[in-house]
């Protein structure tokens, strides 16, 4: 069965190296058979704000008004606003979505959070049962392919931006994963705007041979919602932590134990 990708794409220009890469990713998998859509946030001019504005008609309490609340309801009632209900739409047909973007301050830019603050809503993205390993996409992939502006070295364990994997963890974990993705390793495009052209097209070759078999890759390790006890407040299993007290490294970068971080936890899978 032909697979359907949803790339949600944030750069402002379509000169960018992001732009080359966005491109690069819709005609290879194209060319695979797979139905590719784009989400161009700038030329959407979508709303990154969270607001009361998301919801039609009245909203159930105005003097105290909780987004998350607001919006599970209006999700349920089928009343949240027509650019919000376009890309859950395109979400739920996909198969795989790849998130592009420049990373702003060690994260995604601020369109591209509102795009996730407000599309990823309760109840359709999320819920207190259905979350982590057991979460309502499970059966989707994701994965983040950014540019940086720093090089390589310097998001390295000694480098002076600090580990790359620590910087992943919060969207890898506590966003794509939490509502219950298979996330698949990170391509991340080192400083482009550093290096000679040659390296870059070299860059933009190596991503277009990764996509030819993107869609077989296994996801990278989180440790699964079953080995933490929800009657203790979500910690991990004893036995788990006994299991696990002999290794060298933590289970995930988040889950250390208080060990070593297991190196490329959140750059690659099978680690």
């Amino acid at each position: 069965m032909a697979k359907r990708v949803l790339i949600v794409y944030a750069h402002q220009s379509s000169g960018s190296f992001n732009a080359a890469a966005k491109d690069a990713a819709e005609e290879v998998l194209a060319a695979q058979g797979c139905t590719v859509r784009v989400s161009d946030l700038y030329a959407m001019k979508f709303k990154a704000t969270a607001t009361a504005e998301d919801i039609t008609g009245e909203v159930k309490n105005a003097d105290h008004f909780r987004y998350a609340e607001e919006t599970n309801l209006a999700w349920q009632e089928g009343k949240l606003c027509a650019d919000i209900t376009e890309e859950q739409r395109k979400l739920t047909e996909a198969d795989l979505i790849i998130f592009q973007f420049p990373m702003y301050w060690f994260t995604v830019p601020a369109i591209m959070k509102g795009w996730i603050d407000r599309v990823l809503s309760l109840g359709f993205a999320y819920s207190q049962e259905k979350r982590y390993s057991q979460g309502i996409f499970k059966d989707k992939k994701a994965m983040l392919s950014f540019t940086t502006g720093s090089h390589e070295s310097m998001f390295s364990s000694n480098g002076i931006n600090g580990d790359m994997n620590v910087t992943l963890w919060p969207l890898q974990n506590g966003i794509l994963h939490y509502c219950g993705f298979q996330v698949l390793a990170p391509q991340i495009f080192w400083a482009p705007s550093h290096i000679p052209s040659e390296v870059r097209g070299t860059m933009l070759e190596g991503w277009r041979t990764r996509l030819q078999g993107v869609l077989g890759e296994k996801p990278l390790y989180f440790t699964p919602l079953d080995c933490f006890d929800r009657e203790k407040g979500y910690q991990l299993k004893p036995e788990v932590h006994e299991k696990h007290a002999t290794k060298e490294f933590g289970l995930t970068v988040g889950i250390h134990l208080g060990m070593a971080l297991p190196p490329n936890n959140q750059m690659k899978a099978g680690v």
